[in-house]
């Protein structure tokens, strides 16, 4: 017999290392979620809840075309949703500890991304802004008819504010995030109880929520190197005051004009 072409042997190695190479992503990623599981184990009580929510954060993370509760039992080899809606509806375990987890986590990740990188240190840059999620019916926790920018209009559902993580030719991540609450809501007491809002909650617009997410960030040792955002948060002379105060550059749109902060001779 004849030797094999030598293209047919070329492709044939590209494949192999192809392959060689999805399996130590896999492996790698299988590693990562492990230890970012751990991470976010002392924010659990017990461990039940805590497995729990390990199956579902490989059911979020996995190639499912769709991910809705009974998707993601299925994934996670449970009969029902309960499980999951249990985990995130009714469980005890400290939301704000598990997410100062994930963000040392992103951070630290995208850090050493960056870190690779020849050359002048990338920037680290926060990036503020808010998310909509449409919602059918009154009960959930800040419902409302409002402007939704995933509806491109007026229509019921929340709004929650996130600040992402940006790390200059690495990559981005959600590292932060607080879901804004009607001032109407947080003074009704039934609505209130009805919604289950802490009975200490006091209302924050979007630009202190954008504060609170900034102080969470550096309490997990966050430095970023300027802040941006819209319009909202432009216009919110406390939150532009704070990041000015902590040295911090920032560029916020405003409808009439753009203000920003630069060291003299930088771009």
């Amino acid at each position: 017999m004849g030797q094999p072409p030598h293209d047919h042997v070329c492709v044939t190695k590209q494949q192999s290392e192809a392959a060689a190479a999805a399996r130590v992503a896999v492996r790698l990623g299988l590693r990562k979620r492990a230890e970012l599981l751990e991470l976010i184990r002392p924010a659990f009580g017990r461990t039940g809840p805590w497995l729990q929510a390990g199956k579902y954060v490989a059911a979020v993370m996995s190639d499912l075309p769709r991910r809705n509760g009974w998707t993601i039992a299925r994934f996670a080899g449970d009969r029902s949703p309960d499980r999951t809606q249990r985990l995130l509806n009714r469980a005890a375990w400290d939301t704000m500890a598990a997410m100062a987890a994930v963000r040392r986590f992103a951070v630290a990740g995208l850090d050493e991304a960056a870190g690779r990188r020849r050359g002048r240190r990338p920037l680290a840059v926060g990036a503020l802004d808010e998310t909509g999620q449409e919602k059918a019916g009154t009960g959930t926790a800040g419902v409302k008819r409002q402007h939704m920018g995933c509806a491109g209009g007026v229509e019921n559902g929340i709004n929650t504010v996130h600040l992402s993580y940006v790390r200059e030719g690495a990559g981005h991540a959600l590292i932060g995030a607080r879901q804004w609450i009607p001032a109407d809501q947080i003074s009704d007491p039934v609505r209130s109880l009805l919604a289950g809002l802490p009975l200490d909650l006091e209302f924050r617009t979007k630009g202190q929520l954008a504060i609170d997410i900034m102080a969470d960030a550096r309490a997990s040792g966050v430095e970023l190197d300027f802040v941006c955002g819209d319009e909202v948060y432009g216009n919110c002379t406390q939150l532009r005051e704070e990041l000015e105060a902590r040295a911090r550059r920032t560029y916020c749109g405003c409808r009439r004009t753009s203000g920003s902060t630069w060291p003299a001779g930088s771009r």
